[in-house]
């Protein structure tokens, strides 16, 4: 089958002003998605995101016998009655979620349930998820690889208890244990072991998705405990994704315009709300009212130094930001995003570079300095972040196309249409 051609990114040299709709969080579908299948009832989930990532969790949860309705911007989520009653198979694509979640909830049935994914996920870090599993008297068969593909043998029945987990390779470890945890016989204290836990706030996310639904929960520092109880059937709109927003709002910088973006929450738990901190410290101005948050580029576009451990997820978009400053940026702590859709330190170090940008790779991180760039071509790997960052730095060099634009629809289906549309 032939590659589809690069698709040329927009370049604007005119200032845009407009507003533009970002659709509903993955992170938060996903997560309430399983909490809905473990409900005591049916739930409804309103404006969720239907994405490639958000479609294979639902198809996962239908797998392991949850009935999912669509009617339009609402989803209805039925449990299953039992979990796992027939033999399956879970595509999970490239969406971490479904493969580090989706397996615990395989635990409580007692068919085997195959794990397995698009090529670059069998090169994701699944130790950790695999060894939580057995931890839990959840049999499972990887072949000694610690990657998909993986088949869950479940007993029916989870104990729980206190499971002690190193997660300074994904917060996801932590997450998936906390959200099936209220269905666990003794509820769940997870417990960290290793370095400092990534990407924090999608733990606090996961909280919040679990009191929402009812279940008692407590955090310190590097410990979470779940009860055990009934998770209750609840109806829940979902926030627009805030990381989604970014090259939205970065075009407002790079064009010296103005973004609207309707629905950003007053307070939220997403990590894409640090944008507003993190563009306003590069140069934009930035307000947050009732009708949404306003980013408006001065002109200027100023060097970012800062440690995104908390925001992994934001840096390609700002990696791409950072390329067109006007003066160096350094992005820290983010060693872990070399164990994402792929090694996006080193994809961004040679794609930027590739067009003409000074990238110094680091462990952890990258120094971008300056330099007159090109066009040329920007490879994505599969990675929809690294798309993102594509057009970021297209929109300001004319001439980059960008290899597999369609790796978008992972979270944003129909990316590439939106974005022209504002050229």
């Amino acid at each position: 089958m032939t590659a589809p051609l690069p698709w040329l990114a927009p370049h604007r040299d005119t200032p845009f002003v407009g507003e533009v709709l970002v659709p509903g969080s993955k992170s938060l579908t996903n997560r309430v998605l399983i909490l809905a299948a473990l409900g005591d009832g049916p739930s409804v989930i309103t404006r969720p995101l239907a994405s490639r990532d958000t479609n294979l969790m639902a198809a996962a949860l239908t797998a392991l016998g949850a009935t999912i309705q669509r009617d339009g911007m609402t989803w209805t989520v039925t449990p299953p009655k039992s979990v796992g009653t027939e033999p399956a198979t879970v595509d999970c694509g490239l969406a971490g979620t479904v493969m580090r979640f989706v397996p615990l909830l395989a635990g409580f049935g007692r068919a085997p349930v195959t794990f397995d994914g698009d090529e670059h996920a069998r090169v994701r870090p699944m130790g950790t998820t695999i060894a939580t599993l057995r931890s839990l008297g959840v049999e499972v068969d990887d072949g000694g690889r610690s990657s998909l593909p993986f088949t869950v043998q479940g007993t029916g029945r989870i104990s729980g208890g206190r499971v002690d987990v190193d997660a300074s390779a994904s917060s996801q470890f932590v997450s998936a244990l906390l959200l099936a945890g209220a269905a666990y016989a003794e509820g769940v204290t997870v417990q960290h072991v290793g370095p400092p836990v990534p990407s924090l706030p999608h733990i606090e996310m996961t909280l919040a998705c679990l009191r929402e639904h009812g279940v008692v929960v407590h955090a310190t520092a590097d410990t979470w405990t779940v009860e055990p109880s009934p998770i209750g059937a609840t109806d829940v709109v979902i926030e627009p994704d805030l990381s989604n927003a970014a090259p939205f709002l970065m075009l407002a910088m790079t064009s010296g315009g103005r973004v609207r973006v309707p629905g950003w929450p007053a307070s939220t738990t997403q990590p894409g709300d640090e944008l507003r901190h993190l563009l306003a410290s590069m140069g934009a101005e930035v307000t947050l009212d009732d009708e949404g948050l306003t980013l408006r580029g001065t002109g200027r576009i100023e060097g970012l130094d800062a440690d995104l451990h908390d925001v992994g997820e934001l840096a390609p978009a700002l990696a791409g930001l950072c390329a067109v400053a006007s003066s160096p940026s350094r992005l820290r702590g983010i060693a872990h995003i070399r164990g994402h859709e792929t090694d996006r330190l080193t994809a961004l170090a040679v794609e930027l570079k590739g067009l003409g940008a000074g990238v110094q790779e680091h462990h952890d991180g990258l120094t971008i300095v300056p330099a007159p760039m090109h066009g040329g071509e920007f490879k994505t790997y599969a990675d929809h972040r690294m798309a993102h960052a594509a057009v970021i730095v297209g929109s300001a060099v004319d001439g980059v196309l960008v290899e597999n634009v369609a790796t978008t629809a992972k979270t944003f289906p129909g990316f590439a249409e939106v974005w022209a549309g504002l050229f």
